[in-house]
């Protein structure tokens, strides 16, 4: 496709790089805890970024000491799928090489934070031992797979989750950089001559995140993928999928060409052609995508720009075949799996919440030994979820009052303990470590949902499902813009404030008020719960409501937020 715009810098670097190479080898055995620019975007594709602790920043500035570097490390684990023996080993890491927590992203990996530069190979290393990786976490190539997380025994989830595993898997570079670099194996050919068939020498012009589910379950909000794949079945028989192209959320504050946008359902694939319809997918996106605008490079655009029936006649000429239109979408569910659960073969899993992801020990709620302890002892099998959470399974039923009690005794909050706010949350990490946030999120999570609460609770909603997500920016790493209720960073100590999605993950929010204190954000919503528990209809989510009152109307419910802009 013939570029408007000259190939970026990040274009360029990647053609030179010899296969992701560069010069990483001598910049990671240099002294030093930093590296430099053409490092900080290779190491991506290796799965980690550099940071430095920006609440330090300007004390040590001011002492004319450099900023304070580490890095974040992030595990690939497709569906979120972990054995014991995996699990413990990561929980070591972080006190290995971490900052002694655990975080749980919004596509069900794991982050370690704190990584100094000198330990980078010695932690990426010891991940792979443990037949996990970092590779291609992060970059211009496809992310973690995201799958329906319930560990049910059925033939429905055992699909969905070898789907997963096989998409992960063949989705990856050829090229061996990674295993040059981090652990100690040699190169088979002349550096960088390896072939790249998928994704060629300067692979995607963006990140590209894939999600599988089926309708049944969709917490991991597929519709916010660059490519959704809704599994339809017979029962539990595989009809075939339904793809769902360009979803993605990231945008720039007051850069309207820049949007989220949900995935659009496009073609149906057959049972036995999944990976030939994804990298057809990946192909089109490949060839097509904008590489002179990184702020413009995701699939989204390109579907926009160039039209659904233009992207599904590329599609076909990549699949090599006619492609059926996507089937009637079936209602997308979002059901609960905290609490106990019956697996189907006589174990259960328990889904244990975890605010914010943060696997931590904290004053006297003591979760990462808890967690430590349960699967050391019991054999539990993790699965982290996309709403941050983590699902213990495979636990004999006569164990069941052993592992509630060891959490209880830890002072670990489960979810009846929790109202539907508190355990629908997202927050991604924002300050300190996020070079691109603009305001808190994670840090305020807690007080921002205590403070909702309780004008839910004033109008009798306590009960009430809602979603809320929080970002420090506007890129949407805690989907800010696929729930009910979206907080996202504008400035220090204000957040844009968006309504009018719905609980399922199918509708996207709207923007009702910009620059609002934090603290003024449960005042500003508290006119909105009024009016939904007087006039919601039956059935209706507070999304919903939204949605059909309208900005305007909303708006005129009650003062606008002091610190308000237009």
């Amino acid at each position: 496709m013939p570029l408007s715009l000259p190939p970026s810098g990040v274009e360029r670097l990647k053609e030179a790089s010899r296969g992701l190479r560069g010069d990483l080898a001598a910049e990671l055995a240099a002294p030093g805890r930093e590296v430099s620019e053409d490092a900080y975007n290779l190491l991506k594709f290796h799965g980690t970024y550099e940071q430095h602790d920006r609440d330090t920043a300007t004390e040590r500035k001011q002492r004319g000491e450099a900023k304070d570097f580490s890095f974040m490390v992030r595990v690939r684990m497709p569906g979120g799928v972990l054995t014991a023996a995996q699990y413990l080993a990561l929980d070591a890491l972080a006190d290995r090489y971490g900052n002694a927590t655990l975080r749980i992203t919004t596509r069900e990996g794991v982050q370690f934070h704190g990584v100094i530069k000198q330990d980078l190979k010695g932690t990426i290393a010891a991940i792979n031992r443990t037949l996990l990786t970092t590779q291609s976490a992060c970059g211009d190539v496809v992310r973690n797979v995201t799958a329906t997380p319930a560990p049910r025994r059925d033939a429905v989830h055992a699909r969905i989750r070898a789907d997963a595993a096989m998409l992960s898997t063949a989705l990856l570079p050829a090229s061996r950089a990674y295993h040059e670099l981090f652990l100690d194996v040699a190169a088979q050919t002349a550096l960088g001559t390896e072939p790249e068939p998928l994704f060629g020498p300067t692979y995607l012009p963006r990140k590209f995140k894939i999600g599988i589910i089926a309708p049944g379950d969709n917490t991991i909000d597929v519709l916010t993928n660059d490519l959704g794949i809704i599994a339809l079945f017979e029962g539990e028989r595989l009809v075939g999928y339904n793809f769902a192209l360009g979803g993605g959320l990231g945008m720039t504050h007051n850069k309207p060409a820049t949007y989220p946008r949900l995935a659009t359902p496009l073609v149906f694939i057959g049972p036995d052609d999944l990976r030939r319809g994804v990298e057809a997918v990946i192909a089109l996106q490949r060839d097509w995508g904008n590489r002179g605008d990184r702020r413009r490079a995701r699939l989204k655009y390109l579907l926009d720009d160039q039209g659904l029936d233009w992207a599904k006649t590329a599609l076909e000429g990549y699949f090599g075949a006619p492609l059926a239109p996507a089937r009637p979408l079936p209602p997308l569910l979002v059901p609960e799996i905290l609490g106990w659960h019956a697996q189907g073969d006589g174990r259960f899993w328990l889904g244990v919440p975890v605010p914010s992801g943060r696997i931590e020990d904290r004053g006297g709620r003591r979760l990462r030994t808890a967690l430590r302890a349960i699967v050391a002892r019991f054999g539990a099998d993790p699965v982290l979820t996309g709403q941050q959470d983590i699902l213990l399974s495979n636990l004999a039923p006569e164990d069941r009052g052993a592992v509630e009690g060891l959490l209880r005794d830890h002072g670990v909050a489960l979810a009846e303990d929790l109202t539907p706010l508190a355990r629908w949350s997202l927050a991604c990490p924002a300050l300190p470590t996020c070079g691109l946030a603009l305001a808190e999120a994670e840090r305020v999570h807690a007080p921002i949902v205590a403070a909702i609460e309780a004008e839910l609770a004033r109008f009798g909603l306590a009960d009430e499902r809602i979603s809320l997500r929080i970002t420090g920016c506007p890129n949407g790493c805690a989907r800010t813009y696929a729930g009910d209720i979206g907080i996202v960073g504008r400035m220090p100590g204000h957040y844009a404030l968006y309504v009018g999605g719905d609980f399922a993950g199918t509708r996207l929010s709207f923007k009702l008020h910009d620059k609002v204190a934090e603290a003024d954000l449960a005042a500003i919503l508290a006119p909105l719960f009024a009016a939904f528990a007087a006039g919601r209809g039956r059935g209706e989510g507070f999304g919903d409501f939204c949605t059909r009152l309208g900005a305007d109307a909303l708006r005129q419910l009650g003062t606008p937020p002091r610190d308000a802009a237009a």
